[in-house]
């Protein structure tokens, strides 16, 4: 067992009470409130309670804090355990129904199991979802080369000698890459490494496909408390209606930097911490309230001496900041700047510092015949960025910087004028940033409907998402809701579109009451419904378009793609 005290001070100073946890005080009542929930003979309606926050605020310290509180085992699965379908129905499913021998119902401290799924906004849904591809499994020779390091030891511990049968090996290259029928295969010692080798050619599924879909159905049917941690509950909310309707939300928000000054000084002066003046402050400006990381800063400059080597090691630094004052210093300034400065003063490549340059280059310009000198300097930049990934020729890098720095920097100024106004951060990054969710979103749609109707994911999106676009729209309107409404349902559970994908589908919000009615339906109504499902006429007894009626709209549409191109 480890010495307690070589372990982080994240891990040893723990809280093992929930009234322990810094901040978040309305959180920790809350949660505290649902476990008392479970001191009944029968678990409460909503079983599950989710914690969402971002890193190091304490979530899942209160977890394991309320554990130990109320008297409950902990079964775990975090970020580095396998969390897929069969692994979370395994474990999590199989405590979700086991009662210890000790648990007396209703009385508390109860001996219940409390499953504690940490980072559940990083599973995958379906069990059909595309993983990570498989290692591919080492050969023979690998295998036994990897363990044995030379010929002759692996030689001796089979009993290969000179002389003997079977012969002993002269190299590796005359071991094969598969035992076959050899002789020496048949020895004792030979066939247990041969069974570990198999058994390593066979790796255990890590990935985390199919570990929502385990989740949602444990929410309902766990027979034991079950807490989630998130980051972004809105990863959970938009993949199941099960999220927001059938578990207890609980928020936690980033812990303010006077909680996180007192306790990281009452922690230094218990542990007898020799600190520089500042260095707390230093520790909790870079923490940005998160606990974890403050505490993980003050373990690595405890050790050091008193002085300034503490305070260079938790010093802050804006990287956005710096790219704002070189930028502006750049257009303000007539002088030259050498790529080894710009590289000291940024620590990034050059290809970062293009776009603030070129966003900023017009507003800076004293006049046309000034601005139009420094493009071109811009512009030879660009240019030998452009040669130095396609050829991989990074020296090129230094030109580059020097152009867009120096070389922009006396072409627009004759003199050292004010700063013009303060650099803005490029609009280019900035919008395909905001875009980045949406580009992914509608490839998602199009990836299921070209799976649906066999069709690529780019003929997909030219021609089935406007036609869903379109039936959406008619969905909006309630006056055509009775009509479209069982096949737009239908739609949704063919294709098991999300909140996020039916939302820009609809031009909506995720959290719109059509989206969340729409997935309460899916959930609440069976895949038999005779309104949608069943029937060959192009409408049901209500006037709504059947299944048979919306396949052949589809294919009508699809064919009329095909015949335009």
């Amino acid at each position: 067992m480890p010495d307690p005290r070589r372990l982080p001070l994240s891990e040893r100073l723990r809280p093992v009470r929930l009234d322990d946890v810094i901040g978040n005080a309305t959180a920790r009542t809350q949660l505290r409130a649902w476990a008392e929930r479970w001191n009944s003979a029968s678990p409460p309606a909503q079983r599950a309670a989710v914690l969402s926050g971002p890193p190091g605020v304490g979530k899942t310290s209160s977890a394991l804090a309320l554990a130990n509180e109320f008297g409950w085992s902990v079964v775990e699965m975090n970020a580095s355990d396998a969390r897929n379908e069969r692994a979370i129905e395994q474990v999590a499913g199989r405590a979700s129904i086991t009662h210890s021998l000790l648990e007396v119902p209703g009385a508390r401290g109860a001996r219940r199991a409390l499953i504690l799924l940490d980072e559940a906004d990083s599973l995958s849904g379906r069990a059909t979802e595309t993983a990570k591809a498989p290692v591919a499994p080492p050969s023979l020779r690998e295998f036994l080369r990897g363990r044995y390091g030379s010929v002759a030891d692996l030689n001796r511990t089979w009993g290969l000698s000179e002389g003997g049968k079977p012969a002993p090996f002269a190299e590796w290259e005359k071991i094969p890459r598969s035992p076959g029928n050899f002789a020496w295969a048949r020895l004792a010692s030979a066939r247990r490494d041969l069974d570990d080798w198999r058994a390593a050619g066979k790796p255990r599924d890590s990935t985390d496909r199919g570990g929502l879909a385990a989740i949602a159905r444990l929410v309902r049917s766990t027979r034991q408390p079950l807490l989630l941690t998130v980051n972004d509950d809105q990863v959970l909310t938009r993949y199941s209606a099960v999220f927001r309707t059938a578990v207890v939300r609980i928020r936690f928000g980033t812990l303010r930097d006077r909680e996180l000054t007192t306790q990281l000084s009452a922690i230094a002066r218990r542990e007898g911490f020799d600190l520089a003046p500042g260095a707390i402050d230093a520790i909790v400006r870079r923490a940005h309230g998160d606990m974890r990381a403050a505490l993980n800063d003050l373990d690595a400059i405890a050790p050091l001496p008193n002085g300034p080597l503490q305070l260079a090691l938790v010093g802050f630094r804006d990287i956005t900041s710096d790219f704002e004052a070189v930028t502006e210093e750049v257009l303000s300034e007539a002088r030259f700047y050498r790529s080894g400065e710009i590289r000291d003063r940024l620590d990034a490549p050059p290809d970062d510092l293009f776009p603030w340059i070129e966003e900023n280059l017009p507003f800076f310009a004293p006049d046309p015949s000034h601005r139009a000198a420094a493009v071109e300097h811009l512009a030879q930049a660009e240019r030998l960025l452009a040669r130095a990934r396609r050829f991989r020729v990074w020296g090129l890098w230094s030109y580059a910087s020097e152009a867009m720095t120096g070389g922009v920097s006396l072409a627009i100024r004759d003199a050292p004028v004010p700063i013009a106004g303060r650099a803005q951060f490029p609009r280019f990054l900035g919008e395909m940033g905001r875009s980045r969710s949406s580009r992914a979103t509608r490839d998602a749609i199009a990836q299921k409907a070209g799976r649906r109707f066999h069709l690529s994911r780019a003929k997909a999106r030219e021609s089935v998402l406007p036609f869903l676009e379109r039936l959406f729209d008619a969905y909006g309107d309630r006056s055509l809701r009775p009509a479209v409404g069982g096949v737009v349902l239908r739609i949704v559970r063919e294709l098991e579109l999300t909140a996020e994908e039916i939302g820009y589908i609809a031009r909506v919000p995720a959290e719109a009451e059509l989206i969340e009615e729409l997935l309460v339906r899916r959930e609440s109504e069976s895949e038999t419904d005779s309104n949608v499902a069943s029937g060959a006429d192009a409408e049901d007894g209500r006037g709504a378009p059947t299944a048979e009626a919306v396949k052949r709209a589809v294919q009508r549409h699809l064919t009329d793609f095909g015949g335009r191109g």
